[in-house]
């Protein structure tokens, strides 16, 4: 057994934890441009100085929050990925087969970043020319975690689009990069915001509309 953590220790903890709540909802709100630093030592209860002692910079904290988000997400696929196994053995047992679709676990992946951003716990990605685009290229905590996601997600576009559920002419990565933007798709929050549907309805609309399309479906 390790050591317990000092009070200390535990203390700095719950104030990293406050601060990274902070960033993560005012990138969700704001973005990281109009996010300011006082916001966030304001929205975690802390003084500026305490702030900058745990995080040093801007970009410092926005890479935390990313980070956060992606081991969430990590820790939803991991999941997943579990109780697909548990349902598959379980099938097995009884009836000899089965296996979960590739695409059912794509969409389960995407209706949870849907609905993470609409309870506005999903930072916004980063601009592709941003300052913190840069930072997080530089930053080994959240690239590993990036890479870790984008293998697990990997797997099962390669399963979907080998087993017909998905298009094999598209390539990978243009379905994987769909999948990731469905986390801050702003056809969700300009949807959430004209205060006419439900989540439900919204996650289930645009849901449809990046796996089937704008086309009538028949029956």
């Amino acid at each position: 057994m390790g050591a317990r953590p000092s009070i200390k220790d535990q203390l700095q903890r719950v104030r990293q934890d406050a601060i990274v709540g902070a960033v993560n909802r005012l990138l969700a709100t704001k973005g990281y441009d109009a996010m300011t630093v006082d916001e966030v030592a304001a929205d975690a209860g802390l003084a500026k100085a305490s702030l900058y002692k745990l995080f040093p910079s801007k970009e410092e904290l926005a890479g935390a929050a990313m980070v956060g988000a992606l081991d969430r997400a990590l820790a939803f696929v991991d999941e997943l990925r579990a109780q697909a196994e548990q349902a598959e053995q379980a099938e097995q047992a009884a009836q000899g087969g089965g296996k979960v679709a590739a695409v059912a676990q794509l969409k389960a992946v995407a209706r949870w970043a849907m609905a993470t951003q609409l309870e506005g716990e999903m930072p916004t990605l980063p601009a592709h020319n941003s300052s913190l685009s840069a930072s997080l290229q530089s930053n080994d905590a959240y690239m590993d975690r990036l890479l870790a996601l984008s293998n697990r997600l990997s797997i099962w576009i390669t399963e979907a689009q080998t087993g017909g559920q998905l298009n094999p002419q598209l390539p990978p990565d243009l379905v994987l990069y769909t999948l990731f933007a469905r986390a801050c798709d702003p056809v969700v929050a300009l949807l959430k915001d004209s205060g006419q549907y439900s989540h439900e309805q919204i996650i289930d609309w645009v849901l449809s509309t990046t796996f089937d399309g704008l086309a009538h479906q028949a029956g």
